[in-house]
């Protein structure tokens, strides 16, 4: 979520004498833009290297068969009926993500938003819904002023010493839990299941495990100053129900009045935003990642910040004026508790450094093919990470290859406005290629998963993927890899939405986008590039939105992939697929033995004789949490199977299931 330079205001003189603010946005960034312009001469030049070296193919393999190649040309989505139906009117879901925007403060922490969770939690066999909650201030204290901010008051009427010496009080808006009764019909249990019992805190995010291992998934929420792990329990009445487990688990924290925001240690719930679970050291219970943002406070980090344009007297502070705050690596005990690991396993913590980690997506995928979920961050305006997992059980240790990998920066070298994050194997290769989302001014990332030399690595790919036709005029949150009309190759849903009060094109609300994988002309079968689809989506995705979270799951179990779609202040919308039912699949649920944890598998089905690969993951997309089955679309496939599930653990490792008949879920226990 780049804002843009550090925008904190600043004194200077006038030719009068007078001082006034100026803003660093008031003037072009010449030197940014020329490294823009020269990027994008540079990909062009190297498109042909890039999209010529494929999956299958090595860099002078591929010269060899074709010693003059052109660069493709974008594929155009033909007009066809619409691939989602709304159906939040009927569906029983009357939710809005709130925040505090409207008391005028311009806190960075408004801009962030919110996501959601599919989670089964009664195990019917159908994902129901939970919503964070958001946030607001208190009531009445319009009059606040930072304390920093009086200097810049000269000329101003108001007195300083007349303002309140208190900042407002930030409060939270309890979360929402609607449970699935089936054909897109969703009823409040909210109060039922205990969720209204929710702790008073601006909450953002939501991730699903089962961290006790007990059968049901348990939820925990992210927020400003703390997160809540709810344990999933019996009610005693035959239902079930959540209960607050936070400060026996060991994650409590403490509150951001509590910590110092020039000493922040390691693991301290500052500012939690997205979080992912996943068995990292092998024992079999999911521990925990969570993504932390940046040293903002209404009492002690609250400057002043001006608009794109000198027109706009204040406006929502960039991400470069605050200081990064610690991640933090959770490893899960197996008894209920957690141990903060961060510093032991390796991950970056550096007090000295205080620009190297601002913390909005993250992923858990098997990167590497080596058997255990590895760590992709997105960072916004700083590095993004990749921390490669040599953990073993009961012992987690990870080795930083963001920079040597190529997943760091984008192609001119500039770190990027990261905000949502995923990976699929999108054009056939058997590995995960890296998705990210950005702010506006800069590309959405493609890091392609290429080997080269035997040597794995990733290449910018946005260019040569057709990724780049939508321009870099949106600010990217929500994405995931779909395959949306099932016919074996993932597709790309992005959700968009403005975070500044006064954006510089009046651009607070933007359209979502749907890229179609397609076959790149005269590329061969393997090699795919996408299509701008968005005409495609149906009416959600003709209008503007203020989009955040995304969050995909196949809500009414009939093989094809919904969509429920986070605003800001603003409605949430939830989208039935109604594409190409003619086109087949097989949708998998895995358990591996003892309920241990699944993330970090890697599932392969041969159909027609093509190996289709996909991922068990943790995290993903911005601030959310997903459905866990997988879902192999088949289009018109003649001949399916067998199917092979690489275990992250147990043996054996590798089981190789036949016979699996289309159009249904199989449950697949580890033998």
């Amino acid at each position: 979520m780049n804002l843009g330079e550090p925008q904190a205001s600043r004194l200077s003189k006038s030719k009068g004498g007078k001082d006034h603010l100026m803003s660093d946005r008031a003037h072009p960034d010449r030197a940014h833009v020329c490294r823009w312009l020269a990027g994008v001469i540079l990909t062009l030049l190297i498109v042909v290297l890039i999209v010529g070296t494929g999956c299958n193919h090595s860099p002078r393999e591929e010269a060899e068969e074709s010693p003059s190649i052109s660069r493709p040309a974008f594929p155009k989505v033909p007009d066809g009926p619409p691939m989602f139906e709304d159906k939040t009117a009927e569906s029983g879901v009357e939710f809005v993500y709130r925040t505090g925007e409207a008391a005028n403060y311009f806190t960075i922490l408004d801009s962030l938003g919110g996501g959601g969770a599919l989670i089964d939690y009664d195990q019917d066999g159908l994902l129901d819904l939970f919503f964070p909650g958001g946030g607001d201030y208190q009531p009445g204290v319009k009059d606040y002023e930072p304390k920093n901010m009086a200097a810049l008051l000269q000329g101003n009427e108001k007195i300083p010493s007349q303002r309140r010496s208190e900042p407002p009080r930030i409060f939270g808006y309890p979360g929402k839990l609607y449970r699935n009764r089936g054909n897109f019909r969703f009823e409040d249990v909210t109060n039922q299941v205990g969720l209204d019992k929710q702790p008073n805190f601006y909450s953002h995010g939501a991730a699903v495990a089962d961290y006790n291992l007990d059968g049901y998934p348990d939820l925990l929420v992210t927020g400003y100053g703390r997160v809540v792990l709810w344990q999933n329990q019996p009610d005693g009445r035959g239902g079930r129900m959540f209960v607050d487990v936070t400060e026996k688990a060991g994650l409590l924290g403490r509150r951001p009045d509590q910590i110092s925001l020039e000493s922040n240690q390691p693991g301290e719930h500052f500012w939690s935003t997205s979080a992912a679970w996943g068995d990292l050291d092998g024992d079999g219970f999911p521990d925990l990642y969570l993504c932390q943002y940046v040293n903002w406070s209404f009492a002690k980090n609250h400057p002043p910040c001006n608009g794109y344009t000198v027109k706009v007297p204040h406006d929502v502070c960039p991400p470069k004026t605050f200081d990064s705050v610690p991640h933090a690596l959770w490893r899960n005990r197996g008894d209920g508790s957690f141990e903060n690991v961060t510093q032991a396993a390796g991950l970056r913590v550096q007090r000295d450094d205080k620009d190297y980690g601002k913390g909005l997506g993250v992923l858990l995928v098997d990167v590497d093919g080596d058997g255990k979920a590895d760590i992709y961050v997105a960072n916004d305006t700083t590095d993004n990470f990749l921390y490669l997992n040599r953990s073993k059980p009961g012992q987690m240790r990870f080795e930083d290859k963001s920079l040597a990998w190529g997943v760091a920066r984008d192609h001119n070298g500039v770190p990027n406005g990261s905000m949502g994050v995923d990976a699929a194997d999108f054009d056939g290769c058997g590995r995960p290629s890296i998705f990210v989302t950005n702010y506006e001014s800069e590309y959405h990332a493609l890091y392609k998963n290429v080997v080269i030399n035997n040597r794995l690595s990733f290449t910018f790919s946005t260019p040569a993927a057709g990724l780049g036709v939508i321009g870099p005029n949106y600010v990217g949150f929500g994405t995931k890899f779909v395959d949306v009309d099932n016919d074996g190759w993932e597709d790309i849903i992005i959700s968009n939405g403005h975070v500044v009060y006064y954006p510089p094109r009046e651009n607070l609300k933007q359209r979502p986008i749907l890229f179609l994988n397609m076959p790149a002309s005269g590329r061969g079968a393997l090699q795919r590039i996408f299509g701008d689809g968005t005409h495609r989506g149906g009416s959600y995705f003709q209008d503007n939105h203020r989009g955040r979270g995304l969050v995909v799951g196949d809500l009414d179990n009939d093989g094809r992939t919904d969509l429920v779609f986070v605003h800001v202040n603003e409605p949430v919308r939830i989208l039935k697929n109604v594409a190409a039912a003619e086109n087949g699949w097989i949708g998998i649920e895995l358990k591996a033995r003892d309920r241990h944890d699944t993330v970090g598998a890697r599932l392969t089905l041969n159909v027609d004789g093509r190996d289709l690969v996909r991922f068990v993951k943790g995290g993903g997309s911005y601030l959310s949490a997903h459905d866990p089955r997988i879902l192999f679309g088949l289009g018109q496939a003649q001949k399916i199977g067998p199917l092979t599930i690489e275990w992250p653990h147990g043996e054996p490792r590798r089981q190789v299931v036949h016979d699996l008949k289309p159009g249904q879920y199989h449950r697949i226990e580890q033998k």
